[in-house]
């Protein structure tokens, strides 16, 4: 087992020190294709291990109920201040522990119980606090949804992609407070002009969850959507690069309602070590470097897409605009699902996460789809090369799945990939 940072981190714990460099080990021999996954950087997670980790800080900059602020008040001001400017919002709330918290905190800021909530349907997209039934949101508001359009055999125009005739529809038909735009499992560019426009025309407010193309539009690789928005909310880990966390941007007059909703709405004391790290990462993202970063990332999803339709899997939509690739896998083998796809890959060393697909016959615990992301390997400086040999070994694996031995081959294959591409081999002790 190598070694890692960590172990000169923790001296008292041999057993959380093992946990931690098994964890290493596998971060860096295998291949990491969850779309909701990055690596961060040394600076993000220095900061996250830092000694704000001590504060508490109920309450906001200049209005906290505790004494000794002076330091995490300019920490979370410098947070502030930095993600304002990265995407040209009035108002930051960087405190949201998940992007789940930020959702919820919009809804419970600006809707009333009971309110209509227009968001993508779940089984075609969305997330599950865009109105799943396991999850408290559909429990205090009322959600209805719009989809994608059907699949066609056009090679020119293969379907799959928002149905922005049907969000209209839906919008006249139910007159919601609010309309969500974004996706958790959707691999094109989301118009946020073409919602808007839909919002007005009924009067709804615009909520876009950036949760994953955050990084992107930081990046300039995707449309900012906040010129369009009420509020924009997203998580921090993901395209984005920073400590696992979520934020919120919105208009000025709604900046205190989202306040009051997060603290003290939904959270007690915020993690300044978080917020300390999420300030490093937006900072990180506003350097010319990120742009080329996110470029990439997009490029390598295209790469990868191509690579898998050419090893007989089908791309939901027909491809990719963003870091993430939606495969059908029935036409590369019509008995293997989701869930099997996922436990063979992760034997062979590719950690992905089975997804449903748009009319997916399976249920979401099986599904007949695979979702893939590139952010990750972008980062350990991976290109469309390494990406095209990925889809040759993830197909190698899924056709040989009961043989043992291939398995262990390819795991072997995807090992020697990995040693040129540790996300940290500058980080020393």
């Amino acid at each position: 087992m190598g070694s890692s940072p960590f172990d000169s981190w923790i001296t008292n714990d041999d057993e959380v020190t093992s946990l931690l460099a098994q964890e290493w080990d596998r971060q860096t021999t295998t291949l990491q294709l969850i779309a909701s996954e990055n690596f961060a950087s040394p600076a993000v997670m220095a900061a996250t291990g830092s000694v704000l980790t001590n504060k508490y800080a109920e309450g906001y900059p200049g209005r906290r109920y505790y004494g000794g602020n002076q330091v995490v008040d300019e920490v979370e001001d410098l947070a502030r201040r930095r993600l304002t400017a990265l995407f040209g919002a009035d108002h930051a709330n960087v405190q949201p522990h998940s992007g789940a918290n930020a959702n919820v905190a919009v809804y419970q800021a600006l809707l009333e119980p009971g309110d209509t909530i227009l968001a993508m349907r779940l089984d075609q997209g969305g997330h599950l606090t865009h109105g799943s039934p396991a999850s408290i949101t559909s429990k205090w508001w009322n959600f209805v949804s719009y989809g994608v359009t059907p699949r066609s055999d056009d090679p020119d125009n293969p379907g799959e992609l928002i149905d922005f005739d049907n969000v209209r529809e839906q919008a006249l038909a139910h007159r919601p407070k609010m309309i969500v735009a974004g996706a958790t499992a959707y691999a094109r560019r989301i118009d946020p002009a073409s919602f808007r426009e839909i919002a007005d025309e009924v009067g709804a407010l615009l909520m876009f969850d950036s949760a994953h193309v955050a990084g992107l539009i930081a990046g300039g690789s995707h449309p900012n959507p906040v010129p369009y928005s009420d509020v924009v909310a997203f998580t921090t880990h993901k395209t984005l690069r920073g400590p696992r966390g979520g934020a919120i941007l919105c208009r000025e007059e709604y900046a205190k309602k989202i306040d009051m909703a997060v603290f003290p709405g939904q959270q007690g004391g915020p993690l300044e070590h978080a917020i300390a790290a999420k300030a490093v990462s937006f900072k990180e993202a506003s350097l010319p470097g990120f742009s080329v970063y996110t470029e990439q990332i997009v490029a390598n999803s295209k790469a990868f897409a191509a690579a898998l339709a050419g090893e007989g899997f089908r791309n939901v939509s027909g491809g990719t605009e963003n870091h993430m690739v939606l495969v059908d896998l029935r036409e590369f083998d019509a008995e293997l699902t989701g869930k099997v796809a996922q436990e063979v890959l992760d034997r062979a060393g590719i950690t992905t996460n089975r997804n449903t697909i748009p009319d997916d016959p399976r249920s979401p615990f099986i599904t007949s789809g695979l979702r893939v992301g590139t952010a990750a390997q972008t980062t350990a400086g991976m290109k469309e090369g390494e990406f095209a040999t990925i889809a040759a070994l993830m197909a190698c694996a899924l056709r040989q799945r009961d043989d043992e031995a291939a398995i262990i081959q390819v795991r072997n294959d995807v090992a020697a990939l990995c040693s040129s591409f540790n996300p940290y081999a500058t980080f020393t002790k």
